[in-house]
């Protein structure tokens, strides 16, 4: 059985505790939302979600603010797993990155192949391409102890990995009208925050403050406000002892450790409130076999299963990797099941790549159906 190397209480195995307990409050929040959007409250769940508060609506803050902050965490998690941990050697690398590849380019061609004869559809195609880390980890954790601790790291590394596409997936593809003003003072911010790390400036005032105009100007600038939150963990100093893992008192580990019960119990679960909700009233078996939804659900549940194993499979044989410890084929399987529900970042990408009412809608039941169908 893998063990985990004794390090600061930001380990992996207290990401996997924290990831797996926001799992659970996560599905609650999501029956929540499906509730409200169904019964005699949803005129005021919608009205309240559009209600504008200084200049944005109410799901605008929560998905361009709020959601920040999540990115802000996942870009830290990405960084030290791959400075001084899970992911710091490219063996290490290997198995859940040829994984994740694999699972976010076979979702997106089976979303292309039944969206081919739409192309105002073919933006969704990296809508199933993402997997929920918390969600999957909470269905994880109900199978508690018969579950090996080597598979909890590969799922939990792979979905890392997964969240690093996913953020480039943002910038790279949903980046529009930018203003050259803005960026450059983007720029010019993150220009800041290298020059506080070239200083060796470790108090995290000063990182937080220049990030919050990095989060205005990328606002301003036509890229997606949450790759701000990326952009700053990147600076965040990680501080090492030699010979030992990294520092407890690292400025990284501080702020992963305040965030961690924020985003976990608070900004998850609210994003999943204000994102789930869909009215189902009038809805016919045609609302669930329309080419997005068709595209999204079979994306995450047939794409993922498919992409997730046959690219694990594929590099296990070719010998350049190896089986998680103590994990069988089946147990695999299992896993690449669980990485179709793509809850969070799925919801997420579909709110920026196609965002008119009808399309919204088959996006949430779409995304709802393939990941309640790989988690059960």
């Amino acid at each position: 059985m893998t063990s985990f190397p004794r390090r600061a209480s930001s380990s992996f195995r207290n990401l996997l505790v924290s990831e797996a307990g926001g799992g659970l409050i996560l599905m609650a929040s999501a029956a929540v939302a499906l509730a409200l959007a169904n019964s005699s409250l949803s005129p005021i769940y919608f009205g309240t979600l559009a209600t504008k508060v200084a200049g944005l609506s109410v799901l605008h803050w929560i998905n361009d603010g709020l959601m920040a902050v999540f990115f802000l965490l996942v870009g830290l998690e990405i960084k030290r797993e791959l400075l001084d941990g899970q992911l710091k050697h490219w063996p290490q690398r290997i198995l859940p990155g040829v994984a994740a590849v694999g699972g976010m380019v076979v979702p997106g061609l089976i979303y292309v192949a039944l969206n081919a004869g739409a192309p105002e559809n073919l933006r969704g195609w990296a809508i199933p391409a993402a997997t929920d880390i918390a969600f999957s980890l909470g269905v994880l954790a109900l199978l508690s102890s018969r579950v090996p601790v080597s598979l909890k790291v590969f799922l939990t590394a792979l979905a890392i990995l997964d969240d690093f596409g996913a953020v480039l997936i943002i910038a790279i593809f949903f980046t529009s009208g930018l203003s050259p003003l803005m960026l450059g003072l983007a720029v010019a911010a993150a220009a800041a925050l290298a020059g506080l790390n070239f200083f060796r400036v470790t108090r995290l005032v000063p990182y937080l403050v220049i990030g919050a105009a990095l989060w205005f100007f990328t606002l301003k600038s036509g890229v997606h406000a949450t790759v701000a939150g990326v952009v700053l963990a990147a600076f965040i100093p990680i501080t090492k002892s030699p010979g030992k893992p990294d520092d407890a008192h690292s400025p990284l580990h501080v702020l992963e450790n305040a965030l961690h019960g924020w985003v976990a119990y608070f900004i998850l679960p609210i994003f999943a409130v204000a994102n789930a909700g869909v009215a189902l009233a009038g809805a016919n078996m045609a609302t669930f076999v329309q080419p997005i939804t068709l595209g999204v659900a079979l994306g995450l549940f047939a794409g993922k299963q498919i992409g997730v194993f046959g690219g694990a499979w594929l590099a296990i044989k070719a010998g350049i990797a190896h089986r998680p410890a103590g994990a069988g084929w089946p147990q695999m399987y299992g896993v690449a099941l669980l990485c179709g529900i793509g809850f969070t970042m799925s919801l997420f990408i579909g709110a920026l790549a196609l965002d008119n009412e009808h399309a919204q809608q088959a996006i949430k039941i779409g995304v709802l159906g393939g990941s309640i169908a790989s988690a059960v």
